[in-house]
């Protein structure tokens, strides 16, 4: 028995007159544990529990962790989580919430991860909140319950950060032998997939300057970025403002409060990007994500609404000292 649910896919009205296009939502912010990762991450954990190990040790920056947590809980196995310095507060109350032991290392997640894998003994099993094939597996699931339903897209949208759920949903689309494009969305402080695309080659960046911090993987998976040799995966960029934003509409139309990692993809259907153009049936996978607050989201919408006009009026009084000069 799986530790995930299956969950609905539904015709988003809003979206669909936001888009001028049919929107599936497939949601998986439904999951017990509040996100998609409780499928691939649940697989991997039961496989781990049918060789007897004594422990699960993972990395996350919140909701690889939650899920950890969930089904090491349901197996009654011990769970230790390596969370980075961004992780919320919520994020670390939700998994020790479900009896967990948190540990807060390193200013990133990469930094977390390698704590993680040193403290492995010979009788844990580490799950890695993303590079995996068997947490692959699982959240190809998604795919198969959209095709049992009858859906049939035209074009997947998803919001990528180490590469997980991408890996998963291609997973599922060649299963089903489905050419079925997908747009990965990130936002600007978090963009290592979109920026490797460009560039031909994984790169790494520097550092997580998002609010996404669910999509703060500083280099995407390898097998993420092969992908791109063999499916169709083209890449979309907005601000965390627009991610916000995206949330907040989002919990007037449908009564479900998702993060912004999750409000990345969102916000492409809501703002009709161009990468949209050429289709017509869309499924959003509604990734979910436990670790914001209405209240957090409706601060940040200030605080970014506010620091975006400042720099609006900056670029404007440029401008105004430019044409000054040429006169």
């Amino acid at each position: 028995m799986s530790l995930h649910v299956r969950t609905p896919a539904i015709v988003s009205s809003s979206l669909s007159r936001a888009s001028g296009r049919k929107v599936w939502l497939k949601l998986e912010s439904l999951q017990p544990s509040g996100s998609f990762k409780l499928r691939g991450i649940g697989l991997a954990c039961q496989e781990h529990a049918k060789r007897g190990v004594k422990r699960f040790v993972s990395s996350s920056g919140g909701n690889a962790g939650i899920a950890v947590a969930y089904a090491g809980r349901e197996l009654d196995i011990p769970v230790t989580v390596v969370v980075p310095e961004t992780t919320s507060p919520r994020a670390c109350r939700l998994i020790a919430d479900m009896k967990a032991e948190v540990l807060i290392h390193g200013a990133s997640w990469q930094e977390a991860n390698e704590r993680a894998l040193a403290m492995l003994g010979d009788s844990d099993a580490f799950i890695h909140p993303f590079d995996d094939p068997v947490v692959w597996r699982g959240h190809a699931t998604i795919i198969d319950e959209v095709v049992e339903d009858g859906v049939q897209p035209d074009l997947v949208v998803l919001s990528v950060g180490g590469g997980g759920l991408l890996s998963g949903i291609v997973e599922g689309l060649q299963r089903h032998t489905l050419n079925c494009p997908v747009l990965a969305v990130e936002t600007t402080g978090a963009s290592s997939f979109t920026q490797s695309v460009a560039r031909g080659e994984r790169i790494v960046l520097p550092a997580i300057e998002s609010i996404a911090t669910s999509l703060g993987a500083r280099q995407v998976s390898e097998h993420a970025f092969a992908l791109v040799a063999e499916h169709r995966i083209d890449c979309a960029v907005v601000s965390d403002l627009q991610a916000v934003e995206a949330c907040l509409r989002f919990l007037d139309d449908h009564r479900i409060l998702v993060e912004p990692a999750c409000g990345a993809g969102l916000a492409t259907l809501y703002r009709n990007v161009v990468e949209l153009a050429d289709y017509r049936t869309i499924l959003v996978i509604v990734c979910g994500g436990a670790t914001s607050t209405v209240e957090q989201l409706i601060a940040w919408r200030h605080s970014l609404s506010s620091a975006s006009n400042i720099e609006a009026e900056i670029c404007t009084s440029a401008d105004a000292c430019r044409v000054t000069l040429q006169i």
